[in-house]
């Protein structure tokens, strides 16, 4: 894939009218951008439990307790709530440059070591600690790409790759793209800025701050809903509860790692040269 690089960065290829794709990046840039279209193209979570239990996840799906679907949505829906409240006033701009992701994922194996062993039913206690853990993992990764987490949008940014990391139900193609769906968040996320700089999180059910949590959590539930069926499997244990927690973890850290990336190159060069070059790439 590198080899292509000297081709894209020289080439000053054009993409619309006044566009240029790839003019004032250095070979460092695209080489970022590849990896960052790389990482945001990985493959789904329910891809890589299949390969690690050898089981498709539809077996898993088809041994939900009747009602769950709805319960996973609540669940999500609660989740992501706490998280944004997490975000806007917890995070901050302390601590190492560099992302603990090991340390990250170890925490969440052992979350994951508990959820197995329980079950299905211990996902609602395990879920929210695992997002919170996930949530500062993805902090350490922006602030490692040079985001500055005392900007309320950058803290937004952060619950943002919640959304980034599996299609909606309702997606087409089309639809279900890294900046289709940036572009689908874009105004309420901007409205939230808003309304939090101004107000706070005091107003308690506020309908833009419900409306972001809501867009987000319909894509964040189908991920949640493949760690749940996966879980659904009787043979799971805590060993391979661990596991998938750690997959879980993996496949939002590679999202937060493009996403941050992205958004860093978006800082130099202007957010519509990015989206063409990584279209070109």
């Amino acid at each position: 894939m590198c080899g292509a690089v000297p081709a894209f960065a020289g080439g000053g290829a054009r993409r619309g009218p006044g566009v240029t794709s790839t003019m004032g990046f250095s070979q460092r840039d695209i080489e970022d951008l590849l990896l960052a279209k790389e990482l945001l193209q990985n493959p789904s979570l329910a891809a890589k439990i299949t390969s690690l239990l050898g089981t498709p996840i539809e077996k898993g799906l088809e041994m939900l307790p009747a009602g769950w679907s709805v319960k996973l949505t609540r669940i999500s829906h609660s989740v992501l709530d706490r998280a944004l409240s997490f975000a806007v006033t917890t995070l901050d701009d302390g601590g190492s440059r560099r992302s603990r992701d090991s340390l990250h994922r170890m925490l969440v194996a052992a979350t994951g070591a508990g959820g197995g062993w329980f079950g299905l039913p211990a996902l609602p206690i395990e879920l929210p600690i695992s997002t919170t853990i996930m949530l500062r993992s993805i902090a350490d990764i922006a602030r490692s790409e040079g985001e500055n987490l005392r900007d309320l949008g950058a803290r937004l940014a952060c619950v943002e790759v919640f959304a980034l990391g599996g299609p909606s139900r309702s997606d087409d193609a089309a639809d279900s793209g890294y900046f289709a769906v940036r572009a689908a968040l874009a105004g309420t996320v901007s409205e939230a800025a808003r309304f939090i700089a101004q107000r706070g999180l005091t107003e308690e059910g506020a309908p833009v701050l419900v409306r972001l949590v809501t867009q987000i959590a319909a894509r964040f539930n189908v991920v949640v809903t493949e760690k749940a069926a996966a879980q659904a499997i009787p043979i799971i244990g805590s060993a391979a509860g661990a596991t998938i927690n750690v997959l879980f973890i993996d496949h939002f850290q590679d999202i937060a790692r493009g996403h941050f990336i992205v958004r860093r190159l978006e800082r130099r060069h202007g957010g519509e040269l990015v989206q063409a070059a990584f279209d070109m790439l």
